[in-house]
């Protein structure tokens, strides 16, 4: 079984399961297009894929609250699925009607999409990632909010938003221009690339801050594997995650997107954490 921690209230595993490779969201489409993911993601890989990782010890799945995934999430509960949900908002929707479509699943928590939070940051508009985590909160949900930017987290912090944790992303694209996700282009960014050096300043944030942290592109989007033989791409995960697992809180977890079609990467990451961290 994964080794596991106490998060939002919960025992949960310290790995997560994350679903860019799900909706087609490649940030290496040199090796797997956006095209050849959604081609593999119907909604009956996905529940086998969710049945696998209950066989592995995961225990959440943190899916994008739109229609395919919620009614994958419907469909899986029916077969007795168990897997908790932490869910990111799904921008197309307009807030308020996605918070309530999210409500009945009973989620974990819910997070404010992170390119759109950072855009509001950056357009003067922080108040309103605030006002939504409260009005989340309001309805009873766990709330935080995704960034790529480690002085937004400071910023949280500061003003004492009281955001019930935050999602942390090692690679800050914001800093050299970024640009709007693909969950709300719809394209696929081909010249997109990560940084190491920004690994280490996200991953000091987070272990400075008392809230909760799930940290995610810990792989940069799978890039640390681009020309590197099976058997390096296996030493390259795993000093990611002695990395990742060195530097968080132990209250904080991590989340890795998934690509089942080719290999067991579920098996693979568990395996891999269990001897960073030990089961």
């Amino acid at each position: 079984m994964l080794p596991t921690t106490e998060f939002l209230g919960k025992t949960v595993s310290r790995l997560t399961i994350g679903d860019n490779p799900t909706n087609g969201h490649s940030y290496i489409p040199d090796i797997v297009t956006r095209e050849e993911m959604l081609a593999y993601y119907t909604e009956e890989k996905l529940i086998e894929q969710l049945f696998r990782a209950e066989q592995l010890g995961y225990t959440v799945w943190q899916p994008l609250a739109s229609e395919f995934s919620m009614r994958a999430l419907l469909h899986y509960r029916a077969r007795g699925g168990k897997l908790d949900v932490i869910f990111q908002t799904h921008v197309p929707v307009d807030f308020e009607v996605n918070i309530r479509q999210i409500l009945p699943f009973r989620p974990l928590g819910v997070y404010h999409q992170g390119t759109s939070a950072d855009g509001l940051f950056e357009a003067g508009k922080k108040d309103v990632v605030r006002d939504r985590i409260r009005y989340m909160q309001s309805l009873g949900l766990k709330a935080g909010f995704a960034t790529h930017v480690p002085e937004h987290i400071l910023i949280a912090e500061d003003e004492g938003w009281g955001a019930d944790f935050y999602m942390a992303c090692l690679q800050n694209t914001r800093k050299r221009g970024g640009e709007a996700s693909t969950t709300v282009t719809g394209k696929t960014r081909k010249d997109i690339e990560f940084y190491p050096e920004d690994r280490p300043e996200m991953l000091k944030v987070i272990a400075s801050v008392p809230t909760p942290v799930i940290a995610y592109k810990i792989f940069a989007g799978g890039q640390i594997f681009r020309g590197k033989t099976p058997e390096e791409c296996t030493l390259a995960a795993e000093e990611a995650m002695r990395e990742v697992y060195g530097a968080i809180k132990p209250g904080d977890i991590a989340t890795v997107g998934i690509f089942q079609r080719d290999k067991d990467q579920l098996a693979e990451n568990a395996a891999l954490l269990g001897r960073v961290l030990g089961r």
